[in-house]
């Protein structure tokens, strides 16, 4: 079968440490396919069909893994996000009566596991069919520092019905901090094709998680009923981003996350949907966790040159990133990330592509 990929898979084998790297080509039975590198467990690209039956890249990314491992620009393309997903607050946080210092590599904050986390590890991989991928990491204790060992094991599988489910377990031998997310930067045109807003979202939540200016909730929800924060309802991204409202004006745009409306704790439910009229090209995401941040691009400058050469500007992509709270190992008031010993962590994320005609 003629592969949809337009990268050549020798740039992305090579040895990092002890461990080596492979391009990992994903294809289901509608033409759908998707390009998955061990390092960082990333989605390199992923081929999506229009409203024509015509498919494109809808994710950026980079086409080499050099440019992974020491990216010019964005970090986080289509990585698997841990130990600990989105901002901790100055870099630190209690448990059981000791305090715990990590790195401070998002201003005062530590965002998305620290300098050398889960996006940076060469991760053991084992594809077992046609549209899956499965995958193991072992976060030794103290990394990034962090307590415990902690083991991961994650799937990619990519179903007939161009579903992309992501499915993350892990267990702890020292009670720990796990927040796993997945870090895709979409763009339904198309990767690089255009800005942003006129991609329609909704989100289903009404209430979100407000920050301050260093984008660290604020320990309280906000309704976001009468803000530009209200997505109950298809709205174009870019009709209220620039509106000025002090939450938009911490984060330059959209960074922040909603508080899903959920019928049960841990059942896989209905979180946004993401549609853009041109293509006709749609996306529902599905979801057991609690929280969705939803990042606009907004810190996207151009610096970050991706596949095709393409410079990706600002807000050209958003990414949907399920998730605990942000900084919910300093919010007593938020669901716990707490991973204790004997226990089991285990969360689904489902990306639905489909059509609109």
């Amino acid at each position: 079968m003629k592969t949809k990929s337009k990268l050549n898979p020798s740039d992305f084998r090579k040895k990092i440490g002890a461990k080596k790297t492979e391009l990992y080509i994903l294809r289901n039975n509608s033409g759908m396919e998707m390009s998955v590198t061990n390092f960082g467990a990333r989605i390199v690209e992923l081929f999506a069909p229009d409203r024509k039956g015509r498919f494109a890249d809808i994710v950026l990314g980079y086409s080499t893994l050099a440019e992974y491992v020491k990216p010019r620009g964005e970090r986080f393309f289509g990585a698997v996000i841990g130990r600990c997903a989105n901002r901790i607050a100055n870099g630190r946080f209690k448990m059981s009566g000791k305090t715990f210092k990590l790195a401070l590599n998002n201003g005062c904050n530590s965002l998305h596991g620290g300098d050398k986390a889960f996006d940076m590890r060469v991760w053991d991989a084992c594809q077992t069919g046609a549209g899956t991928l499965e995958l193991s990491y072992l976060s030794a204790d103290g990394e990034e520092g962090y307590p415990g060992n902690l083991r991961v094991f994650m799937t990619y599988a990519l179903s007939d019905a161009n579903a992309l489910t992501i499915t993350y377990r892990a267990v702890c031998d020292k009670a720990t901090i796990c927040n796993l997310t997945h870090h895709s930067f979409f763009n339904l045109r198309g990767a690089g094709a255009c800005d942003i807003g006129r991609h329609s979202m909704l989100i289903n939540a009404d209430y979100y998680t407000p920050i301050n200016e260093n984008l660290i909730p604020i320990g309280r929800l906000a309704k976001v009923e009468g803000t530009p924060m209200d997505f109950r309802r298809p709205v174009m991204i870019g009709e209220r981003i620039d509106s000025p409202f002090r939450q938009l004006e911490f984060a330059g745009g959209y960074d922040h996350n909603w508080v899903l409306k959920r019928k049960t704790a841990k059942s896989l439910e209905f979180a946004a949907r993401v549609s853009e009229e041109s293509s006709g090209r749609t996306l529902e995401l599905y979801t057991t966790q609690p929280g969705m941040q939803f990042y606009a691009g907004n810190f996207l400058d151009g610096k970050s040159v991706g596949k095709g050469g393409k410079a990706y500007a600002r807000r050209t992509a958003f990414a949907l990133e399920t998730q605990h709270f942000p900084d919910s190992p300093n919010q007593a008031s938020f669901p716990s990330t707490v991973l204790n010993p004997k226990e089991a962590y285990f969360q689904v994320c489902e990306y639905r592509f489909g059509v609109e005609k």
